[in-house]
C-alpha cells in the first residue's frame, strides 16, 4: 500500500462530514461488488464465501434491505494490484453500492482506498487489520469477520491454560501473519522458542521443519491459510512430528479444505474460531441446513462468514428504507445492524470490528467422519485491544 493510499484511509474519518447530504428518496436497486479472492491456491476462500453472500440474497427474494439486488462477482488473484484495478472497475464501470467479499488484509489495504475515495462502504468478509482497528479506523470499513488479531488472542489464551511452557510459532509474512503472533502472544505468557515467518503461499516447510524439531517446543502455533496449511501439514506428518508436537491453530487451518487433503494428520488438533458448524444457535442450524440443500455439501467457515456479510448489509439498507444515497445514515445503520447472527451474539464496536464470542474446537474423527467439533468457549463478548484508540463515535 502506497503513502498515499494509506493517507486516503487515514484521513478519510476527517472527511466523511463531507458525505453526500441526506436525501428523500429510495434507491431502484442495490447493486455489490464482491471482490474475492476466486482462483489459485486460496480461491477456495472467495467461491465459498460467495455462495454464503448468495444464499442469503436468495433466501431473501433477491433483494438486500427490500431492495432488488445484484451482485458483481471479481476476482483479487491473491494480488493488491489486481485488487485495486478490480474495485476501480467496481466503482467507475459497474458503479456497485458497496465493496465486500475481502479475504486477504494486503489486498483489503490497497483497495480500501478505491471505496473511501468514491463513498463506497468496503464490508471485508474476513479480515480487520490492525492498521484499521484503531487510530486508524475509517467510517468506510466495516469488517464482517474479526479484528486480525482476536482469534489468534483466543488461541493463545487456550494454550496459555494448557500450561505449555515453550511454543513455535510459524506465519506467512503478511500483514495478517504478524498480526496473528501479536494477538496469539498478547495471552500466551510462555516462551516463543521461535518466531518463524515465511513466504506467501510457499510450497515447501523443509526448512521450517527443522527448526521446529530443534526447538524442543510444547507445541506450534500455525496460521497458514490454505494450500500453505495442506502443505505444512502434510510434510508436518511426514516428518515425524506429528502427534509428538502438537499443533495449535486458527481455526481456518483446520476447515474442510485441510481436513480434506490431509485426513487423519489433522485430528485431535485445536483452534479458535467465531463459529462452527456446531454452534448451537436456530440460525446456525437453519443456515447449515439450507447451504447443504443448496449446494449439496456443509457450509465452512468461509461460507458462514460471507453468508453474513451479505446479513450486514441487508440490515444495513433496510435500515434507510433503502436510501442508500443518504450515507450519513447508512453508516449508521450497518454499525447498528440487528440479524438473527449464525455465530451467536454479535454487534459492531465504535471501531467497526465485531464484538463476539470465539470457541475452541478440536478436530475429530467419529462416525461422522472428520470434523470440527466446538469443545468450549474461549472468550465471550470480546473486543479488540484497538478500538479504544479509535476515535469514532
Amino acid at each position: 500500500m502506497t503513502r498515499a493510499a494509506r493517507a486516503v484511509v487515514v484521513s478519510s474519518f476527517a472527511s466523511f462530514a463531507l458525505a453526500l447530504p441526506a436525501v428523500g428518496w429510495s434507491a431502484d436497486r442495490v447493486k455489490v461488488g464482491f471482490l474475492s479472492t476466486m482462483s489459485g491456491p486460496s480461491g477456495y476462500f472467495g467461491n465459498e464465501a460467495r455462495d454464503g453472500f448468495n444464499l442469503l440474497v436468495k433466501q431473501k427474494g433477491g433483494r438486500l434491505g427490500g431492495l432488488p439486488a445484484e451482485v458483481v462477482v471479481a476476482d483479487d488473484q491473491l494480488s493488491p494490484d489486481v485488487g485495486k484495478q478490480a474495485a476501480e472497475r467496481l466503482v467507475k464501470q459497474d458503479r456497485v453500492d458497496f465493496i465486500a467479499g475481502a479475504i486477504y488484509a494486503n489486498v483489503l489495504l490497497a483497495t480500501l482506498p478505491v471505496g473511501v475515495q468514491n463513498e463506497r462502504f468496503v464490508v471485508a468478509t474476513i479480515p480487520g487489520p490492525s492498521d484499521l482497528a484503531g487510530e486508524k479506523c475509517s467510517p468506510w470499513f466495516f469488517s464482517a469477520g474479526y479484528q486480525n488479531d482476536t482469534p489468534h488472542e483466543a488461541i493463545g489464551k487456550h494454550v496459555q491454560d494448557k500450561g505449555a511452557k515453550s511454543i513455535v510459532t510459524l506465519v506467512p509474512n503478511f500483514v495478517s501473519g504478524r498480526d496473528a503472533v501479536a494477538g496469539f502472544k498478547r495471552y500466551y505468557k510462555g516462551t516463543i522458542a521461535n518466531e518463524i515467518y515465511t513466504k506467501i503461499n510457499q510450497p515447501d516447510y523443509a526448512a521450517e521443519i527443522g527448526q521446529i524439531r530443534a526447538a524442543n517446543a510444547d507445541g506450534v502455533f500455525i496460521f497458514l491459510p490454505g494450500a500453505m496449511g495442506v502443505n505444512f501439514v502434510k510434510q508436518y506428518q511426514q516428518s515425524g512430528l506429528l502427534g509428538k508436537v502438537p499443533l495449535y491453530g486458527f481455526g481456518f487451518n483446520f476447515e474442510d479444505d485441510i481436513i480434506n487433503a490431509v485426513g487423519d494428520a489433522v485430528v485431535g488438533s485445536f483452534s479458535a474460531l467465531q463459529w462452527a458448524r456446531d454452534t448451537d444457535n436456530a440460525a446456525n442450524k437453519a443456515f447449515v441446513q439450507a447451504f447443504e440443500q443448496e449446494y449439496k455439501r456443509p457450509p465452512s467457515a468461509y461460507a458462514a462468514l460471507g453468508f453474513e456479510t451479505a446479513q450486514i448489509i441487508d440490515a444495513g439498507v433496510g435500515g434507510v428504507a433503502g436510501k442508500i444515497e443518504d450515507k450519513t445514515a447508512l453508516r449508521s445503520a450497518l454499525r447498528a445492524a440487528k440479524f438473527d447472527s449464525i455465530r451467536g451474539a454479535f454487534r459492531f464496536n465504535q471501531n467497526q470490528m465485531p464484538i463476539q464470542s470465539f470457541y475452541l474446537r478440536q478436530v475429530v474423527k467419529d462416525g461422522k467422519g472428520i470434523y470440527n467439533k466446538t469443545i468450549g468457549t474461549i472468550f465471550t463478548d470480546h473486543q479488540d485491544v484497538f478500538a479504544k484508540s479509535c476515535a469514532m463515535k
